[in-house]
């Protein structure tokens, strides 16, 4: 067991004997046995023991140590006021961290201070802004299965972000459906239930063991039913409500809830917990619960994510922003960015929501001045799904409240601006947008303009809200009058010039006079402090002053704070109107960032057709959204695709633009899904049920996978599961193995998506043969990208057109990699070589140096050998080899070798 996790044994040996405090901490470490424990002692969070040792290392502060009737513990703490980058590298280090406050004040008891765990931060359930990465989504999951006599089990997905209350759930009988979801939402930690597959989260999401009785289907819906009413009725099944629930009772644990530490009950552990803490952790912002099948969204899983660079570049060194998201994000609020990165990540299926999108870019397109001032507006809306979240867990401050209300201030502005839209989706937007008048008056009135931080020490009620605490300050102020005129007055009554009247926290009010003029003091003056070169006193009037003047002030602060909370308490009372003005913004945030990338870019509206059961897939003109932004200029291309015109083959040699012709294809069809223009002068789309990528050589070293079987395991993946309301994308299948092998596979994968999967499909390949199997097949066409050869060099085009390109040109690529010439000259050499006996062997005569030419296998046909011009026969498996020879994937050293041993062997 990790050291710096449960009781240390040195305590755990002398657990009786040790004092009180050293007591404590040990039982918070036996009671959070899977965390960290930050103990309060006084202005630090310490740790001890093998926790001390490990945290000293991994923060790099300085380990020291305390001493206990029992002996001598390692010790090493941080500092309360900046804990939040300390325990964020812990976080990075995989620690989950319990935080344990004093709950009682130290002057109010005669004992040792009671300290509690108040919460438990755990990467899936940050809600402090320090510590959360991104505006973006910070999920938590929990995974649930109910075994089915007769029937496949059911997976349940349950996902809640904790600090925007953000709760989610869907359910299949697919486990691969489940992963694919998992992959969608990227939750940074789970709870794994009874026989739920945790295999199918992503390795840097943190599995956190949890109580397995929070997941009984009893006490997971009497948990759901304190949040919602009916939940059965919400969900679709009882594995749903068991994650639910299980989430739930996880989300308030972590809050300084319920604990599952003891493996016990939840239910007892929560009540138990929940006194200890001294606070309810019920979660009074969580107050929707949506249940989604994912089949109303199109699908897109890990790979499709990862290929179509959605949030993240593929390159290593990819510039961040050079993402589909970095390129459509012009949000101006954290709201608006996170809702456009759920609408990236959950594109649409039915032509009426998507049109009903659509129609509100448009007009934000169109109106030029409108959509400016909106998004000037919006910069002023601050992230009230976080803030909301805080005000209800009682975690805000005064700068918290004045934020909402700033906010609150533009929404009659944002209204005025929708209130002659023409769409539907605007003229909804503008009725959904509650200026919340009661509360911004409430906030104006009760804070402050300017408030400090703390909320204890005064100055965050504005004056005019309370009666009795605008006395005391009046009690205060004129008292402080009293004592800045008392200066003045005492050196004319002493006739001591230099006599000053001051204030410290210590010694409160006094009357310093230099030693020179001791003599000068009067009889009632009574000496307080002693310095080197003067005397401080006090009078009796001076005395009373300042009770009546620190007592006033003290009244006044605890006067302020118990207003703060009820001003907090009150707004908390009304998070669902908050929560459903955020909705709102966000939508319009993120339609007006949508429509300022289509004015921008020069992107255009798609027609999207109705699901009747033909497809249409046509772009004209169309780029490659984030590709245009980073190069200097960009080929525009057209794609047609339709029911009887499926299947692309498309050739041409590398930097060509193949794949990211491809890439376009794919993106523009999410686009227009996700309810935005698209980078294209016009575009016809059938909405599309799945994008399935194959493209780019990827490996699984650790996993033990090479990187041809993890091509196949994707291939496998597309097959089983792609129809006819799929969009197809593969990328030079069949690398990784000989070329025989290669383009079998690549032939039999192709006949399959024609034959049987009927899917719209894009097949880049350097496997030429394909181009002419793909004339024996009705549904498939050839594309290629055109190039210039002039001597030795090769100009790119990156212009798409029908038929099949001529060759490779691997060697005259390599050439423009800096190859060695010499290696260069010896590829050419061989090169020829093998096209010239190609060519004898097939008895043709002209068709120029592409060792691909020679004839394709039929369709379903045995590849036989290939006659000779003495008569003899090249072996069947020779023949196969050399036709599919990709000079282009391999380095100058293999295809060296491969050409030589190709030689050798039809020499033999």
């Amino acid at each position: 067991m990790d050291p710096a996790l449960g009781p240390p044994e040195r305590m755990a040996e002398k657990r009786d004997e040790l004092t009180p405090m050293m007591a404590q901490y040990h039982d918070l470490c036996a009671r959070y046995d899977d965390a960290i424990v930050l103990f309060q002692v006084g202005d630090f969070y310490e740790t001890f023991c093998g926790a001390a040792e490990r945290t000293a290392r991994l923060l790099e502060i300085a380990l020291t140590s305390r001493e206990d009737s029992t002996g001598e513990y390692p010790m090493a703490g941080i500092p309360i006021d900046n804990a939040e980058s300390y325990i964020e590298e812990l976080l990075e280090a995989g620690y989950r961290v319990a935080v344990a406050d004093q709950v009682e004040e130290p002057g109010e008891t005669s004992g040792v201070v009671e300290r509690a765990v108040t919460r438990v931060i755990t990467p899936g359930t940050l809600t402090e802004d320090e510590l959360l990465a991104s505006d973006d989504n910070n999920f938590v999951a929990a995974l649930a299965r109910e075994r089915t006599a007769g029937a496949d089990d059911e997976l349940a997905l349950a996902l809640l972000d904790v600090s925007t209350g953000d709760f989610l759930a869907t359910s299949s009988t697919s486990r691969e459906a489940i992963a694919d979801e998992v992959s969608r939402f990227a939750p940074a930690e789970a709870v794994v239930g009874p026989a739920a597959p945790a295999d199918v989260l992503p390795e840097n999401c943190m599995v956190t063991p949890y109580d397995e009785g929070a997941f009984d289907r009893e006490g997971a819906g009497e948990k759901l039913s304190t949040y919602f009413r009916n939940p059965d009725a919400l969900l679709a099944s009882d594995a749903e409500v068991r994650a639910c629930g299980a989430l739930l009772s996880y989300a308030e644990y972590v809050r300084g809830g319920a604990h599952e530490g003891e493996r016990g009950d939840a239910r007892d552990a929560d009540e138990d917990a929940a006194a200890n803490s001294g606070g309810d952790s019920r979660l009074e912002y969580l107050t929707h619960l949506t249940r989604y099948d994912p089949r109303e969204y199109l699908l897109l899983d890990a790979v499709a994510l990862r290929s179509l660079e959605l949030f993240e570049p593929r390159a290593v060194h990819g510039r961040d922003e050079a993402t589909l998201v970095g390129v459509l994000d012009e949000t101006a609020s954290a709201l608006g960015g996170r809702k456009l990165r759920d609408w990236l990540r959950r594109p649409l299926l039915e032509p009426d929501r998507i049109e009903a999108r659509l129609d509100a870019v448009e007009e934000l397109t169109s109106a030029v001045q409108t959509r400016e001032r909106l998004h000037d507006l919006l910069r002023s809306v601050y992230d009230l799904e976080r803030l909301i979240g805080r005000i209800s867990r009682e975690r805000a401050n005064a700068r918290d409240l004045r934020s909402l209300r700033d906010t609150l201030a533009v929404v009659p502005d944002v209204r005025e601006e929708l209130a002659d839209a023409d769409c539907d989706r605007l003229q909804r937007l503008h009725d959904d947008l509650d200026p919340l008048t009661d509360v911004r008056k409430l906030l104006e009135d009760a804070i402050d303009s300017d408030p400090p931080i703390e909320i204890t020490e005064g100055d965050i009620i504005a004056e005019g809200y309370d009666e009795d605490l605008d006395e005391l300050r009046r009690t205060a102020r004129a008292g402080k009058q009293w004592i800045d005129d008392l200066e003045e007055s005492e050196a004319e009554r002493t006739g001591i010039g230099s006599l000053k009247v001051d204030y410290n926290s210590v010694h409160g009010y006094y009357i310093e006079v230099t030693n020179p003029n001791l003599d000068s003091v009067p009889d009632d003056y009574q000496r307080r402090q002693t310095l080197k070169n003067s005397e401080r006193f006090v009078t009796p009037e001076l005395k009373e002053r300042e009770d009546e003047i620190v007592g006033a002030e003290e009244r006044a602060d605890e006067r302020e704070y118990e207003l703060f909370c009820d001003v907090r308490r009150d707004i908390a009372a009304e998070v669902e109107r908050v929560q459903g003005l955020a909705e709102a913004l966000a939508t319009l945030d993120a339609l007006v960032s949508l429509a300022t990338a289509a004015a921008q870019y020069d992107y255009c509206r798609p027609e999207i057709r109705e699901r009747d059961g033909s497809r249409t897939l046509e772009i004209e003109g169309g780029r490659h959204p984030v590709v245009e932004r980073t190069q200097e200029s960009f080929v525009p291309n057209d794609a047609r695709f339709a029911s009887d015109r499926r299947l692309a083959v498309i050739t041409g040699p590398n930097m060509s633009g193949k794949s990211t012709y491809m890439r376009q294809v794919a993106q523009i069809v999410l686009l227009a899904q996700v309810g935005s223009f698209v980078p294209a002068s016009a575009a016809r789309i059938t909405p599309v049920d799945r994008i399935f990528t194959r493209v780019g050589a990827s490996d699984d070293i650790a996993g033990g996978r090479s990187t041809f079987m993890v091509e196949m395991d994707e291939l496998a993946t597309i097959l089983r599961e792609a129809d006819e309301r799929s969009l197809v994308l593969l990328d030079e299948v069949g690398r990784g193995t000989s070329t025989a092998d290669g383009m079998a596979i690549a032939q039999a994968i192709t006949e399959h998506l024609h034959d049987e999967v009927g899917a719209t499909t894009l097949f880049a390949t350097h496997h030429h043969p394909l181009t002419e199997l793909a004339d024996e097949l009705a549904a498939a066409f050839t594309l290629h990208f055109e190039v210039e050869q002039d001597d030795d060099e090769v100009v790119f085009h990156h212009e798409i057109a029908p038929g099949a390109a001529t060759g490779s040109y691997g060697v005259e690529v390599a050439t423009a990699a800096g190859v060695p010439e010499s290696v260069v000259e010896r590829s050419r050499e061989l090169l020829a070589d093998a096209g010239e006996e190609a060519l004898e062997s097939t008895g043709e005569g002209d068709q120029g140096p592409d060792t691909d030419s020679s004839p394709a296998p039929t369709h379903g046909a045995e590849t036989t050998g290939t006659a000779t011009a003495d008569g003899g026969d090249i072996p069947a498996d020779v023949a196969a080899e050399l036709r599919a020879l990709d000079l282009a994937h391999l380095t100058p050293v293999e295809a060296l070798t491969e050409l030589d041993r190709l030689k050798q062997l039809l020499e033999e």
